[in-house]
């Protein structure tokens, strides 16, 4: 339909008033006039918000006092040390007791401190790992003998099982496996190892104490840092198949704890693509059978062999492996 203006300006050519071009222009200013109207009203898309930056500053802030927690935990640590070795013999009991219990409290306070104030939980874990090793030491030197061992690897065990339920750091899973390794060699030293030491199961026994290690490290890496409580369970089967290796007539059973480790591992290794399985459980491989078979033979043809099985399994398990998907 031809507009009002339209009508109008065709009126005025037919009386004579304007002539055709002026109409055309006239119309064409209209036009532009309208345009620019419905441009002026028409909103403007709202302009994304600038994105966030980190400032540097902070980051840098707090790397530094990582860093320097670090250091003065390692420090704090060294120097009782050191005052410790060098002053031992001239120490009286209350000083060494006195000397453990202090750099424990300072050491479990810092981190307690770190956890609730500054949430630094790598760093309070590491200081809370240290401070459940020299707790365990302080108990040692307080009660002394067979009992002060046991006591002090109960009483490192309690604290690093509560720093691992509080916190969630790597650090106080290999305090802990290293804690559970002591308490198996006190254990079968000081228990259940007779007192005239003629017991010749003894390396048995530490080497089922390791398989166990082994098991509560895979049930602790459900909850926490998986590949390091894996990794450190592969360890432990390790230290049991060593023990075997020295146990008399104990290398079958070396052997099969030293392929039973790795194969666990290298499954773990398809499913989550950890590389610290496939490490561990190559090492244990490569050393466990050459010296087994060793023993076995008494002869270096038995290296040469367990070097070829373990090399052959490893190809195996790597030609397996490259084939699956890694897990979501």
């Amino acid at each position: 339909m031809p507009s009002r203006l339209d009508d109008e300006l065709l009126r005025l050519v037919s009386a004579g008033v304007l002539r055709q071009y002026q109409a055309e222009a006239l119309r064409a200013a209209a036009d532009a006039e309208v345009d620019a109207a419905i441009a002026r009203n028409r909103p403007e898309p709202p302009a994304p918000p600038p994105p966030k930056r980190t400032p540097p500053a902070a980051a840098h802030s707090s790397a530094l006092v990582e860093v320097l927690g670090y250091v003065g935990g390692a420090l704090l640590l060294g120097a009782v040390a050191l005052l410790t070795l060098a002053n031992w013999g001239e120490m009286g009991r209350a000083a060494r007791i006195s000397t453990g219990t202090v750099a424990a409290v300072v050491l479990l306070g810092a981190a307690v401190v770190l956890k609730i104030f500054g949430r630094r939980d790598q760093l309070a874990s590491a200081l809370a790992s240290l401070g459940c090793c020299v707790a365990g030491f302080a108990t040692y030197v307080a009660i002394e003998g067979e009992a002060g061992r046991i006591v002090g690897v109960a009483i490192a065990l309690t604290l690093a099982g509560l720093g691992l339920w509080w916190l969630a750091g790597s650090s106080l899973l290999v305090a802990t496996f290293g804690i559970l390794a002591v308490g198996v060699l006190v254990i079968t030293a000081d228990v259940l190892t007779p007192d005239d030491g003629s017991a010749s199961n003894s390396a048995g026994i530490a080497g089922t104490g390791f398989i166990l290690v082994a098991f509560v490290m895979a049930v602790l890496g459900l909850f926490r840092d998986q590949p390091t409580a894996w990794s450190l369970a592969g360890a432990a089967m390790f230290s049991s198949s060593i023990c075997w290796l020295i146990q008399e007539r104990g290398e079958i059973m070396a052997l099969a704890v030293g392929t039973a480790g790795p194969a666990a591992l290298l499954v773990a290794y398809g499913r989550r693509r950890a590389s610290a399985y496939a490490v561990v459980g190559c090492s244990i491989l490569l050393v466990i059978w050459p010296t087994a078979l060793y023993q076995l033979t008494d002869n270096v043809a038995g290296v040469a062999i367990g070097l070829v099985v373990a090399s052959v399994a490893l190809l195996f398990a790597v030609l397996l492996l490259s084939k699956r998907r890694p897990a979501n």
